[in-house]
């Protein structure tokens, strides 16, 4: 390694005032939530800041699994567990829009025969 990549390395620290313990839950059919838990640097709960919840599955699409990941905006399992479907459908129907935004910035980009390049300098 470069002396540049050592100091870059040497300079990785922990967020001690951002710790989170992990828990998950699932059903074992479709859904996961994923509850990230605060906690203190001597990993006691710290009260002062949300439990953060996310939801996860894998759907099936043409070109094979597609993982979905969603925030759920709970304050507790119960509410998480409530929020999944909606959170899930409202994360795919963003999907779709960025593959569509893609797909027509891509059908943009077509190269016309004759026309002129971007960045290219026509000669008279």
């Amino acid at each position: 390694m470069s002396d540049p990549e050592q100091q870059a390395l040497s300079e990785i620290k922990v967020d001690r005032d951002n710790l989170y313990r992990e828990e998950t839950y699932t059903d074992l059919k479709v859904a996961t939530i994923r509850c990230m838990i605060p906690i203190c640097s001597d990993g006691s709960p710290d009260s002062s800041r949300p439990v953060l919840y996310s939801g996860q599955t894998t759907l099936m699409s043409q070109a094979g699994p597609l993982p979905v990941q969603c925030p759920l905006e709970a304050k507790s399992l119960d509410e998480a567990i409530d929020q999944f479907p909606d959170a899930v459908a409202a994360a795919v129907n963003n999907l779709i829009e960025e593959a569509r935004e893609m797909q027509r910035q891509e059908a943009s980009r077509i190269v016309v025969p004759g026309a002129a390049r971007p960045g290219k300098i026509q000669m008279p």
